[in-house]
């Protein structure tokens, strides 16, 4: 299906989510034009991470609509039976949503750069000079173009959490999903971390960001999703989020530091 091009790159409409007897979302919307970027906060246990997952269908929803460029997911089946129809537009979503997790995932038996140039060459295809040229460049780009031939072992969190971007952008997809991208990270590494995606966000590039950073979510969004126990209290651009909150619970979770 040829994507629509006005239509926003995700786009999720009464989102039901359960493990078992727990629900975890319970009829949440979202949606990610194309050059936005949507900050997830709340607490632990609201509903973030799993929003983000569902998003590239890492997890399976119960309830709702999720579209991809316009494209609605196929589904079969219906509560905890619904599953995905289609396997081939999976693989073609999951590809084009690369996804950058708190723990950085990298192959320890694989250089950096090998790492990087992994999913192009062995899931999409290309040919493997062309993916070394670009892998190159976006190593450069996120500030570890001299770490290309070290070991995972060899590097800090930050420069680990580095080539996992690296790794995301060679897939050269649409929209980037970040999970508490700095949260395993020791502060001064963490604003390595940060200072990258904000130059992501400086370029336009659309992505979902699951963060306990404020001042990151306040400089880099356009948009700003606030969840509690699995429905959204709050939402707006960052300036009016951040300064002007509406709801008790939302100046409760702001004034704890963003921990609440």
């Amino acid at each position: 299906m040829t994507p629509t091009p006005s239509a926003p790159v995700i786009e999720v409409r009464n989102l039901h989510k359960a493990y078992g007897d727990l629900t975890v979302l319970k009829g949440v919307d979202l949606t990610a034009p194309k050059g936005h970027v949507i900050s997830l906060i709340g607490s632990s246990g609201s509903g973030k991470s799993t929003l983000l997952r569902c998003c590239n269908l890492l997890e399976d929803s119960q309830e709702g609509g999720i579209r991809f460029e316009g494209e609605p997911v196929k589904w079969q089946g219906t509560g905890h039976d619904r599953r995905p129809a289609d396997r081939a537009q999976v693989r073609r979503i999951r590809t084009n949503l690369s996804m950058v997790f708190q723990q950085f995932n990298l192959w320890g038996h694989m250089t950096v750069l090998q790492n990087v140039m992994e999913a192009p060459v062995t899931v999409l295809g290309h040919p493997k000079d062309e993916v070394e040229e670009r892998a190159r460049r976006y190593l450069a780009k996120v500030g570890i173009g001299d770490k290309a031939d070290a070991w995972p072992a060899q590097l800090s969190g930050g420069q680990q959490q580095r080539a996992a971007i690296a790794r995301a952008l060679c897939m050269e997809p649409r929209a980037l999903l970040f999970d508490e991208p700095t949260s395993a990270l020791d502060p001064e590494l963490e604003q390595e971390v940060v200072r990258v995606i904000r130059a992501l966000a400086d370029e336009g590039r659309t992505m979902i960001i699951v963060t306990h950073d404020m001042k990151m979510a306040a400089d880099c969004s356009d948009h700003v999703i606030f969840l509690h126990q699995g429905l959204i209290e709050e939402q707006g651009p960052p300036e009016t989020l951040f300064n002007n909150p509406q709801s008790a619970r939302l100046r409760g979770f702001l004034s704890a530091g963003g921990n609440g």
